[in-house]
């Protein structure tokens, strides 16, 4: 578990990291508008939507070591090229690159190694486990990256030249991308074999004699696989959000720039906790139960922000409504994959299933920053932002409906299935 956490955060640093926490001096040093930088975004979305699937049907047949390591050497090597600072044609060629390496080797096979380590009965707790440790590397490394931004300018960012500030985001890549390598590392070693025997990986490749298309019919005849797909839709268009919170931090509150990824960092620092006690109250109250109550609180806390005037200075609203909306938020990712448990989806096509819910759920990643960024660029200042807000509420109330409606699914199959049983066993009582 230690090793699919540091894997599974590491591999997301350099494209969601950096542009997360730093985004105001990214804009500036890349020399980039909001709506190019949603472009280069954009384009990762749309790889990455391509690269979902066929990583699903890897994930069912291949080592999850051999798989995970290659994504993550790969991406540690599109960091090198990222530290060159590349204009807007550069930009959208990296994050088209991690669109690929961070997704089609990787996304599906983390999430089948999660269910298996979590077992029938504590689903809850696997993925609270890997997004809450997921989530405490990233406030960790946001906090020390934030704290070295700082320490960088001593007198102050807004004294800073243009060339200080293209150091010290330089630096910032370069030490994300050290981090990406030593995981790359640290998961050859410490990811476990999936196949019996001891079996060297390039045996591993060996396709299961399953049939893939199998798999992908059932899978596609699940109606909670298209509902969770819808979930997980909905959540991700609000993680997708947490990336504006600095920019909403300069722009509405009037921080600077380092205030803004401090405050961003304190936020990040909800999702190991959030995720963890997610998961396990989902445990202990169905995860379906606690996916709407995540959403019914995601849904106010972007509706307090579409209404909100923000004064100047007065920035514990600003932090208070983030922690709110945060443990929504990093809670829903905690859960959401746990629901395929609760769905009675079997193991056995566990990566198919999570490559075609990744393909819906992960859409996010092409429109949410392009349209963030043409709704920020077409109404500069408080008015943008708050259009954005409306924006994340809509997908909010979608997916508290679409929440709602698996719980009640599941609790009516759980209600035959229990009928059925009783029936049985008093048939066999009367024999």
């Amino acid at each position: 578990m230690l090793g699919l956490i540091l894997t599974g955060e590491a591999i997301y640093a350099l494209p969601f990291h950096v542009t997360r926490f730093f985004r105001p001096t990214v804009l500036e040093v890349f020399e980039l508008s909001n709506t190019e930088l949603g472009t280069a975004q954009a384009l990762y979305g749309v790889v990455a939507m391509l690269a979902y699937f066929p990583g699903g049907l890897l994930a069912d047949r291949f080592s999850t070591r051999l798989l995970i390591t290659i994504s993550l050497f790969s991406t540690a090597a599109g960091g090198l090229y990222m530290a060159t600072l590349p204009g807007f044609h550069g930009s959208v060629f990296i994050w088209g690159f991690f669109g690929f390496t961070t997704i089609l080797l990787f996304w599906a096979a983390l999430i089948r190694a999660t269910r298996e380590w979590g077992g029938t009965d504590q689903q809850g707790r696997a993925y609270g486990l890997l997004e809450g440790g997921r989530g405490l590397l990233a406030a960790a490394w946001a906090s020390i990256a934030a704290i070295l931004f700082g320490f960088l300018f001593p007198d102050g960012i807004a004294s800073a030249s243009f060339g200080d500030k293209r150091e010290a985001l330089r630096l910032i890549i370069y030490g994300y991308t050290v981090v990406t390598m030593t995981a790359g590392v640290f998961a050859w070693f410490s990811l476990a074999n999936p196949l019996p025997g001891k079996q060297r990986d390039l045996e591993e490749w060996k396709p299961s004699s399953e049939n893939a298309c199998a798999h992908i019919l059932q899978v596609l005849r699940m109606p909670a696989v298209w509902l969770i797909s819808v979930i997980v839709i909905c959540a991700y268009v609000s993680y997708k959000g947490f990336d504006n919170y600095s920019l909403y931090a300069v722009e509405g509150f009037g921080m600077t720039e380092i205030e803004s990824a401090r405050i961003a960092a304190i936020g990040a620092w909800m999702r190991p906790i959030a995720a963890l006690a997610a998961g396990l109250l989902g445990d202990r109250f169905l995860v379906s139960r606690m996916t709407v109550a995540c959403f019914a609180l995601l849904l106010l806390s972007h509706l307090f922000f579409a209404v909100l005037t923000p004064e100047p200075g007065v920035t514990w609203i600003l932090l208070f409504n983030i922690l709110i909306g945060g443990s929504a938020m990093f809670g829903l990712r905690g859960l959401y994959y746990a629901l395929f448990e609760e769905s009675r989806i079997p193991t056995a096509v566990t990566g198919t299933a999570v490559g075609l819910v990744s393909v819906l759920g992960y859409t996010p990643d092409i429109f949410v920053s392009y349209v963030g960024g043409v709704l920020l660029d077409e109404a500069p200042g408080l008015a943008g932002h708050q259009h954005y807000f409306y924006f994340l509420a809509v997908f909010a109330a979608i997916g508290l409906f679409a929440g709602f409606v698996l719980m009640r699914i599941l609790r009516r199959t759980a209600s035959v299935t229990y009928s059925s049983r009783s029936e049985l066993a008093k048939k066999g009582a009367g024999r």
